[in-house]
């Protein structure tokens, strides 16, 4: 059992770790030029929704005894909590105040999904609902509220030895990253796997408002002025469209690892 804590107005983490985080110039690296290890301890993977780079991740992790952090969830939990307040998604001020406020915890063991916890509540279950789809986008693409999560992201990568998947990890939040990967595959396959876990929750949306969330979703992600969503110059890119999780996976393990593929040099 792990649990990741994270609070706007918590101090930087400072885990006694050999790892060290060279946070002025937004790049987390291996500062400890006299350790060897094996495994990429800073492992970054970003992708559209769908690409399966959460599955993929939490997967990843697990084998390599990683801690695995979803970014996603923390901008789902201040979409949800403006959600539930009425804050207007088009007050920036207002949503910014919700996330510099907000104490979230994630719970779990490695490999499972984490539990959410948000203001000492438990919202895991709300977190992708259609309301939440359709409106997460907005808030993620609000400078104050990126600003707020970026600092706790920072600040939970301190620890090292981790996993993180989002949509700026490799671009932003980890830029120094040794390992950065970029998942993706075609908007209708990704739309696909998308309405299959509405479906698998109870829900009875139709794919064809699915693909066009997904359609609206990119285009939002994309072209937003910060942190828009992109492959990192020196990321691995890796489709996903015929590969199912376990072969992702696996070509996931054998980049952090350094092994190389049947071909290489």
């Amino acid at each position: 059992m792990f649990t990741v804590h994270v609070r706007a107005g918590a101090e930087n983490i400072n885990s006694g770790r050999t790892f060290q985080i060279d946070q002025d110039a937004e790049n987390c690296c291996n500062k400890d030029q006299g350790l060897s290890t094996e495994i990429a301890p800073f492992i970054a993977i970003d992708g559209p929704v769908g690409s399966g780079k959460t599955a993929a991740g939490r997967m990843l992790a697990a084998r390599l005894g990683h801690m695995f952090l979803d970014t996603g969830v923390m901008y789902r939990a201040v979409t949800y909590l403006a959600l539930q307040k009425n804050v207007s998604l088009s007050d920036s001020e207002a949503l910014t105040l919700l996330a510099s406020r907000v104490d979230i915890e994630l719970v779990g063991d490695p490999g499972e999904e984490c539990r959410v916890i948000v203001n000492a509540g438990d919202v895991t279950n709300n977190l992708r609902s259609p309301e939440v789809d359709r409106s997460v986008s907005a808030v993620a693409a609000v400078p104050g509220v990126r600003d707020v999560l970026v600092r706790l992201q920072r600040e939970v990568a301190a620890k090292g030895q981790i996993v993180m998947v989002g949509r700026d990890i490799g671009t932003v939040v980890m830029s120094g990253a040794g390992l950065k990967i970029y998942l993706d595959a075609s908007v209708e396959i990704r739309a696909r796997r998308r309405h299959d876990q509405l479906l698998e929750s109870g829900s009875d949306i139709a794919f064809e408002t699915v693909l066009e969330d997904l359609r609206r979703r990119d285009e939002l992600d994309s072209t937003r002025d910060v942190a828009p969503l992109k492959p990192a110059s020196d990321a691995v890119n890796l489709p996903t469209d015929n590969l199912g999780l376990e072969g992702v996976v696996d070509r996931l393990e054998s980049l952090a690892r350094g092994v190389p593929e049947m071909g290489d040099d």
